[in-house]
């Protein structure tokens, strides 16, 4: 049986952290299927993930707007790797309820699919989080799909907000879970985080409690 994956980026990796996904299933075109949701569909967010990886992946996408596809279920368990984009974490999520991606998204983790994305798309696989869905001030949603336990918290080092207010939800009573820099990625299979994955020295990701944070150990990608 496949072990579920997810690999939740900080912010917008560069190439080797790409490099490092699409080398997880094992095959040499994976299949890519990019859900655009919390950029509102964005037109262009769907043509560069198509520039992105031309002759890396065979690339497909899941448009929700004006309503998601017929073949969509399909489309998600006959992936390999499903990348969500950033953007606005409560908007997508009400979205996917809605039309029952939710259940989807967790049987494709289920039966192997590599599930990854960067901010909205890093988040979002916890049970709680820290998003400037609701405004810039950011808040504490504990909302998300709950498919890794306790928070998470991307842009770390790259939004002057996010460390305080992290930090101070956690030691207010939220959840205490990761935070993760720009540059850095970090790995679950199963619910076990296994990896620590950056592109830079001194960026990474950390555990953050009511005690504090704790760096954790990163591979340098190269």
């Amino acid at each position: 049986m496949a072990t579920p994956r997810i690999v939740a980026f900080g912010g917008r990796p560069e190439q080797p952290v790409w490099d490092y996904v699409l080398d997880l299933p094992g095959r040499e075109r994976p299949r890519l299927l990019y859900v655009p949701t919390a950029a509102a569909d964005d037109p262009r967010s769907i043509v560069d993930v198509y520039d992105r990886f031309r002759g890396r992946a065979d690339v497909s996408h899941a448009a929700f707007f004006p309503w998601p596809p017929e073949n969509l279920r399909e489309q998600a368990m006959s992936s390999d790797v499903i990348l969500v984009s950033g953007g606005n974490t409560a908007n997508m999520l009400a979205v996917w309820r809605v039309h029952g991606f939710d259940a989807v998204l967790r049987d494709a983790w289920e039966s192997g699919v590599v599930l990854c994305g960067g901010s909205a798309g890093a988040i979002c696989w916890f049970e709680a989080s820290v998003t400037d869905s609701f405004g810039p001030q950011l808040a504490g949603m504990r909302d998300g799909l709950g498919f890794l336990s306790g928070s998470a918290c991307p842009h770390y080092d790259g939004e002057e907000l996010r460390r305080p207010r992290y930090t101070e939800l956690v030691r207010d009573g939220f959840p205490p879970g990761i935070a993760i820099d720009d540059l850095a990625a970090v790995r679950f299979d199963g619910t076990a985080l296994t990896e620590v994955l950056t592109t830079r020295e001194g960026v990474g990701a950390y555990v953050v409690s009511r005690e504090g944070e704790e760096p954790l150990p990163a591979r340098v990608l190269q």
